[in-house]
């Protein structure tokens, strides 16, 4: 429930920062995002009342153009992503990637009443990794951080991890992707990941997101 809280505040919930003068991008990134879906979220009833479906339509939508996956799988495989071949490398990030997508969508189903504070971004000139640091507030319970880890790939900068309380979302999958792995081999980890995402099968879009 902690993840799901972290993931879909920081997703969809901006609360009022005074505006810089100058806000670096991926700062900026992050905060443009979470406006854009929290304008979503607060008109559609449909996500409100737990609409799975059109929660993953806005996720896909509205948030993967940011993500990196390959990197994202990348990590979350770890050593053993270099022993895949192409072909498999691609089908693990096609099924993580469906997996994450359930996991945000879900999350988006649960949004309440949380709210975000933005930290100042300590970045270097030239800098093409850097963490947009967040702080969590929820009515009557404790604050959470949430971090956004991002690459500048080409001109556009990319969501390659999420880090809730110093805890990486993508590499808490490591240990059991490796023993998936260890057991069976990475074919064994695929039709793994594949067996999750057709039992949690949903439609992957809906009209009416936009």
């Amino acid at each position: 429930m902690k993840w799901l809280i972290g993931i879909v505040a920081g997703l969809v919930v901006a609360t009022g920062v005074q505006a810089q003068a100058k806000v670096p991008a991926p700062a900026l990134l992050v905060k443009r995002v979470t406006t854009e879906v929290l304008a979503i979220v607060r008109r559609d009833k449909e996500i409100q009342g737990g609409n799975a479906q059109r929660a993953m339509a806005l996720v896909q939508a509205k948030v993967l153009p940011h993500f990196d996956f390959s990197r994202m799988t990348a990590l979350a495989v770890g050593r053993y992503w270099r022993q895949a071949t192409p072909t498999q490398q691609q089908a693990l990030a096609d099924e993580f990637r469906t997996l994450l997508v359930r996991t945000y969508s879900t999350a988006l189903t649960q949004y309440r009443d949380q709210t975000i504070e933005y930290l100042p971004l300590r970045m270097a000139p030239g800098s093409t990794d850097v963490t947009v640091r967040t702080l969590i507030r929820q009515p009557g319970a404790g604050s959470i951080n949430l971090d956004y880890d991002l690459e500048k790939v080409g001109p556009e900068w990319k969501v390659y991890d999420i880090d809730v309380d110093n805890v990486s979302l993508v590499t808490n999958y490591r240990d059991e992707f490796a023993d998936a792995i260890s057991a069976g081999g990475i074919d064994s980890l695929i039709a793994r990941l594949q067996a999750k995402n057709g039992a949690q099968a949903v439609a992957p879009t809906a009209p009416g997101v936009r």
